[in-house]
């Protein structure tokens, strides 16, 4: 089920689904079977995709699906496991995860496995046959630049704290690789455009994304409107484009539209929602970009979205922003 990163920055929109926000019972179910994934409690979390899917007229993402052949798997039940991947293969062309994906191993020795991820290798082979193979390498090397010392952060932060000179001198390492990535970057989009999946591949596109916005405020703001475009003619996610627009706006001095951006209080260390504009209805906003509700997205920062309360203390969180 290692999928699930993957497909989230790739496919954040359930309009790529369905063409239609899916039903809250749906998404709900998903969550409760992904939690049950979690815990290891995998039969309960088969059955909940299951619900999940039965609620939605038995339409199902395919990433929904993959994720329940995971847990169907993990709980002992191949037969239901094959279901969901026959129901995807049509579809499914990344033949590198799923062969290495040990929550599938237990289908390895099934006769039905060997004709499922041959039809998933033709499909990558057909997929990857009309991309720009140089441009795929390159970004591919700018994706591992951008991500690993990011990753890095959470155990060095841990280790050393937040405002170590340890922190500040990786936070420098990173700012290093960004501006030698941006150049890059930056040579690709003004000679090509942006670049989608049918060029570059899934994770090609995506590092353009992240590239821009880790980037400096000048930079992204003579690339949005390029990302907007994008967009509109498929080529970029909306979701990614909601935490282009957010940064831009906050950098801009104005308020988010999405609520994508989270800061963090130096003195208390608590983390916060950067100043949002019409709180009440961010979840509307994000429903219609693909991106989940806000409660759960701040979940992540450990912590709880009040609406009503954000409202009351919105005017002092943005005086105590324009005292730093």
């Amino acid at each position: 089920m290692k999928i699930r990163l993957f497909v989230l920055l790739l496919l954040a929109s359930t309009k790529l689904f369905f063409g239609q926000t899916v039903p809250k019972e749906y998404t709900d179910k998903v969550k409760a079977a992904e939690s049950f994934y979690q815990a290891k409690d995998f039969k309960n979390s088969a059955n909940k995709y299951s619900e999940a899917f039965k609620s939605n007229g038995w339409k199902a993402s395919l990433n929904d699906r993959y994720n329940a052949a995971c847990s169907w798997a993990m709980a002992s039940g191949p037969d239901s496991a094959f279901s969901q991947l026959d129901r995807i293969a049509a579809k499914f062309s990344n033949y590198n995860h799923i062969t290495k994906d040990t929550d599938l191993s237990s289908l390895h020795n099934d006769k039905r496995w060997k004709p499922l991820i041959e039809k998933i290798k033709q499909n990558q082979e057909k997929a990857e046959a009309n991309l720009n193979k140089p441009l795929v390498a390159k970004l591919g090397n700018i994706y591992n630049e951008d991500q690993k010392y990011r990753r890095q952060i959470d155990s060095i932060e841990k280790k050393y704290g937040g405002s170590s000179k340890e922190m500040d001198k990786h936070w420098r390492l990173i700012n290093k690789k960004d501006s030698l990535n941006l150049i890059e970057v930056k040579a690709i989009l003004d000679k090509y455009g942006w670049l989608g999946p049918d060029v570059v591949g899934g994770q090609g596109s995506v590092t353009l994304f992240l590239v821009i916005q880790h980037a400096d405020q000048a930079t992204q703001e003579k690339y949005l409107p390029m990302m907007r475009d994008a967009v509109k003619n498929g080529k970029a996610q909306s979701g990614s484009l909601a935490l282009l627009e957010d940064r831009v706006a906050l950098r801009q001095g104005k308020r988010q539209i999405y609520g994508s951006q989270i800061g963090r209080d130096p003195e208390t260390q608590l983390y916060y929602v950067s100043p949002l504009e019409d709180p009440e209805n961010v979840d509307k906003r994000r429903a219609d970009v693909g991106l989940p509700p806000l409660a759960e997205y701040v979940k992540n920062w450990q912590m709880k979205w009040d609406a009503e309360q954000y409202k009351k203390d919105l005017p002092k969180l943005e005086a105590k922003i324009k005292q730093k």
